[in-house]
């Protein structure tokens, strides 16, 4: 059995939070909180757990930001496999097992709710499940990618894998430029089916991204961003060669 790290991205979830981790420590024995910064009484609450760890990012610096924290604590703890759910109940801990599974045959088990359509579903907001889809869309198109959900945050990956990837982006769109890298260095994908759960109350994205214009047009801008950054020609020293690991210059 591989040894994973199930891992919870937090910012401001302290309705869930207690319920999420009881949860997932049903089904993952490691379990890792990047608490981005709450200030809704999230810290306070991990603080009196002992089943789990934590990473506290002092300020919010995005979605992006814990993923990639996460992403950081994995590989130098040498886990095999990193998995991440989100923290609001839109995920099912009991599903864990299989993603990690997947990752026998895959370099990325990225959840769909869009895969099988006898999967039960809920209702998606329309704007989020249209840009979802024309983004998935252009993804596939530009990629040759064979995606049917870009954007689920419920995933599994191999850590050697992710070592390959040079990820930047902090924000909600982390995982458009991790697409495009994932194309470009060639990774295995798999999707399996999950169920497509929304809560009933709001979310924001922050700010002007609440907009779905504004929204639409910062994922094609960090999509463009990111396929521009693999084309352009690396910057090697005088005396580097190829040592065939994908990506990497050996002096």
């Amino acid at each position: 059995m591989p040894r994973y790290l199930t891992v919870l991205p937090v910012y401001n979830e302290s309705k869930h939070i207690t319920a999420v981790l009881d949860q997932v420590a049903k089904y993952a024995a490691d379990v890792l909180v990047v608490d981005d910064g709450s200030e809704d009484g999230s810290s306070e609450l991990l603080a009196q757990r002992n089943d789990i760890d934590v990473v506290l990012h002092p300020k919010n610096r995005g979605y992006g930001a814990a993923i990639l924290t996460a992403f950081d604590y994995a590989i130098v703890h040498r886990y095999d496999i990193v998995v991440t759910i989100d923290c609001d109940g839109q995920h099912e801990p009991q599903r864990i097992a299989k993603l990690v599974a997947g990752c026998a045959r895959a370099d990325i088990v990225s959840g769909s709710r869009y895969l099988d359509q006898r999967v039960p579903t809920s209702q998606a907001p329309a704007d989020r499940r249209q840009i979802n889809h024309q983004i998935t869309a252009e993804l596939n198109q530009r990629l040759g990618l064979q995606l049917t959900d870009a954007f689920c945050g419920f995933k599994a990956y191999r850590t050697q894998a992710l070592a390959q990837l040079d990820l930047t982006e902090t924000g909600y769109a982390m995982p458009l430029e991790l697409w495009v890298q994932a194309a470009w260095h060639q990774l295995q994908i798999l999707e399996l089916p999950v169920p497509l759960i929304y809560l009933d109350e709001e979310r924001s994205f922050g700010g002007a991204l609440d907009a779905a214009t504004t929204r639409l047009s910062y994922y094609r801008d960090i999509i463009d961003r990111a396929i521009q950054a693999c084309e352009a020609p690396a910057v090697s020293k005088p005396d580097a060669q190829r040592c065939g690991t994908s990506g990497c210059l050996c002096p």
